[in-house]
């Protein structure tokens, strides 16, 4: 059987331990002695053990505050020591001294504060005191960085240096990165205090001196890329020795005195501000400008102003410019060319930035519409390019030319007058078969359709309709000759038109045809009523064109003749006459008078295509005039072009006539939007109403608001509208 275990008691001893009265006092005093030894590099003979026990007994034997306090007042006349001899260094010595100072410190507090461990865990706890680490450094500022002396060197001694650095002097930068460091570790606010801010304020001083020298010695380039390289070299300098805090700051302060302060000055730079780069394409340097700018407030902004008012000012001279406008297709050439080398520049230089390509459209369209031919002179181009612009191009060329078309007719604010005009130039194309590409035809339609919807193209899809329905027609009537063993002797081709969807095909004047033709007339009407009964028939001669093979020189010479119906008319007189006056051929042709003396000044005083000659010889044809063939007419071609003579004083007529039409289409369109608008609101203000109907309008034309307010009076005269009882600029919508 085992035996039970003992049990032992411990019991207190019967008297307390007296610890020594100068327990404390001694127990310091081999710790003192420990601290100085080891302050002044004599710590190898030192035993940290007993060293570490004794500070342990301060503590628990109540003694915690003779420590701490000891250790303050040791440390501060130890650094009072260290701060004399720093201040007896001259020159970079005196860094050099700093730097020594502060590294033997450090060690130094590092092993004190592994002697004093217990006290920081216990005493320095429970009393909210400092570490002895944080202690080391608190008691290194003081008494060291901020002693008066030392303070005022170090900091000159520093700046002075990087005011040499600038300077392209080579300086220890290793020594300024210690100091900086050492702030830093004494506390980022220590870092600020004593540096960056002196720091800061010496560099605006230096910048702001220096761009005053700069922008008054240089041009607008060579003082970007010294600004660019200014930046570069202090993003540098912070990376080599300052705080990374630093370089978001010392950037603000370069970029506000060699950037902010200046942008007006380099935007306006005589001969080489921002209008002298966008003439002479400089790329590279407004890229640099754009890179600096878009950096501070009001660069970015100030850069595109400037681009989008210069554009506005030459594009308005473009534009305006009579000498360019006698030829629309160059014109819209030029405009073209303008756009590229902007899209160039956006590309290259701003990054292709979306709010400077809002700028450079919206300058566009503002000169664009300064002219009221636009939409003219943009379709004769899309015109010219259709006839002859597009030969031997491949389907991707196609598409690029008619996309730049499209590019210049997006920023027109009157697209229906542009429809108006497409339309005749339309009309004259498939007329006549001067159309290079019908694929081309139908994809820029594709294209309008695209952009405006299909109302806009409804009218131009029914020509092309009616051309393919008149080939078709064309093959059955020549069946239908056929079938009843009917030759006509001529090769006619009728297109059959709707009428009011193509231009000028209401109303518009005959003449009278040769009697070659009346076979051919009257067969046709026969066959096509036949065919369509309830139609009728309206023969538009003014539109046609006819091949006539003439000899001349008593036969010598033949040619086939390439003419207007009008003047085939007018030719076709001379079979039967050797001469005729000009109130003879008004009678056999009538032929409306203004048309008659174009028809005859084409034929009869051209040089070098007159096929009739004139009596008397003058540029001008009026009554009494008498005219024949030309038996001596030569060309070195077999086929000749007689084009048409167009009066100066006609055309303008005519543009006045297409304006007033377009002025009439507008008022239903307008009256429609006002109904559209009122129908959902019921109730709206005068002015509410106009921007509404301004902006449904917008896509194809800018009503003008006394346009629109003469509409709604109409409206309220025939009581779709009318006016509200009490406040009289409201309209109400009438059910």
């Amino acid at each position: 059987m085992a035996a039970k275990p003992k049990k032992f008691k411990i019991e207190p001893f019967k008297h307390p331990l007296k610890l020594d009265p100068n327990y404390a006092d001694n127990t310091w005093s081999l710790l003192e002695s420990a601290i100085r030894e080891i302050n002044n590099h004599n710590a190898s003979g030192l035993s940290y053990e007993e060293l570490y026990r004794n500070a342990y007994n301060m503590v628990v034997n109540k003694h915690g505050e003779r420590l701490y306090s000891g250790l303050v007042a040791t440390e501060t006349a130890h650094l009072q020591k260290v701060a004399a001899r720093i201040e007896a260094a001259q020159g970079e010595s005196f860094l050099r001294a700093i730097k020594l100072e502060w590294e033997s410190h450090n060690k130094s507090v590092q092993m004190i504060r592994d002697i004093l461990m217990y006290m920081d865990r216990i005493f320095v706890k429970q009393q909210c005191k400092t570490t002895v680490h944080q202690l080391g450094l608190d008691l290194w500022r003081d008494v060291v960085v901020r002693n008066r002396r030392i303070r005022e060197r170090l900091l000159g001694m520093m700046l002075d240096t990087v005011q040499r650095e600038r300077a392209s002097e080579i300086v220890d930068k290793s020594l300024i990165r210690s100091m900086t460091q050492m702030l830093v570790d004494l506390g980022h606010k220590v870092y600020c205090d004593e540096f960056e801010v002196p720091f800061l304020e010496r560099t605006a001083e230096f910048y702001a001196a220096e761009a005053a020298e700069y922008i008054a010695s240089c041009d607008c380039p060579a003082y970007l890329a010294h600004a660019e390289r200014r930046l570069g070299e202090e993003v540098e300098r912070v990376a080599a020795y300052l705080d990374p805090s630093t370089e978001a700051k010392v950037v603000k302060v370069v970029e506000r005195e060699l950037v902010t302060r200046q942008l007006r000055a380099l935007v306006d730079m005589e001969h080489s501000g921002v209008v002298p780069m966008l003439q002479q394409d400089k790329f590279g340097d407004l890229a640099r400008m754009y890179g600096l700018f878009r950096r501070v407030e009001g660069g970015f902004d100030l850069l595109r102003q400037t681009m989008g008012d210069h554009l506005k000012e030459t594009g308005k001279a473009l534009v305006m410019d009579p000498e360019r406008q006698k030829d629309p297709v160059e014109w819209v050439q030029r405009l073209l060319q303008e756009k590229d080398k902007y899209d160039a520049l956006i590309s290259r230089a701003f990054g292709n930035d979306k709010l400077f390509v809002t700028t450079l459209n919206s300058a566009f369209e503002s000169f664009l519409n300064l002219n009221p031919r636009s939409p003219e002179y943009i379709s004769l181009f899309m015109d010219d390019k259709l006839r002859k612009g597009l030969k031997g191009m491949s389907e991707d060329d196609i598409e690029v030319v008619l996309d730049r078309g499209i590019l210049l007719f997006r920023h027109l604010q009157e697209k229906d007058v542009f429809e108006k005009y497409y339309k005749q130039h339309l009309a004259k194309r498939l007329l006549h078969g001067r159309s290079s590409s019908e694929d081309a035809e139908q994809l820029l339609l594709t294209k309008l359709k695209t952009e405006c919807g299909y109302q806009f193209t409804s009218k131009l899809e029914t020509m092309f309709g009616d051309i393919k329905l008149s080939r078709e027609k064309m093959a059955d009537f020549k069946q239908y000759l056929d079938g009843q063993g009917k030759h006509l002797g001529v090769d006619m081709s009728v297109q059959v038109l709707t009428s009011g969807m193509w231009p000028q095909t209401t109303a518009a004047p005959t003449c009278v045809l040769p009697r070659e033709l009346e076979q051919c007339t009257n067969e046709f009407v026969a066959y096509y009523l036949h065919a369509n009964s309830g139609r009728r028939l309206t023969w538009q001669t003014g539109l046609g064109t006819a091949d006539l093979k003439a000899s001349f020189g008593g036969g010598s010479r033949k040619h086939e003749i390439q003419c207007s119906t009008y003047q085939m008319a007018v030719l076709m007189l001379f079979n039967d006459a050797d001469a005729l006056s000009y109130e003879e051929i008004e009678a056999a042709t009538s032929i409306p008078e203004d048309d008659l003396k174009r028809v005859l000044q084409s034929l009869a005083c051209v040089k070098g295509k007159a096929v009739l000659r004139k009596e008397p010889m003058s540029k001008d044809v009026k009554a009494g005039d008498a005219f024949s063939v030309n038996d001596a007419f030569t060309s070195k071609l077999y086929k000749v072009k007689i084009g048409m003579v167009t009066a100066q004083r006609e055309s303008e007529g005519e543009k006045a006539e297409t304006r007033e039409k377009v002025e009439e289409d507008r008022k239903p369109q307008i009256e429609a939007a006002i109904v559209r608008i009122m129908k959902s609101r019921k109730k709206l203000g005068h002015n509410e109403l106009i921007g509404e109907v301004t902006r449904q309008l917008a896509a194809r034309f800018l009503p003008q608001p006394q346009v629109v307010k003469k509409r709604i009076e109409s409206l309220i005269d025939r009581e779709f509208l009318e006016r509200d009882a009490i406040d009289r600029s409201t309209y109400v919508y009438l059910a």
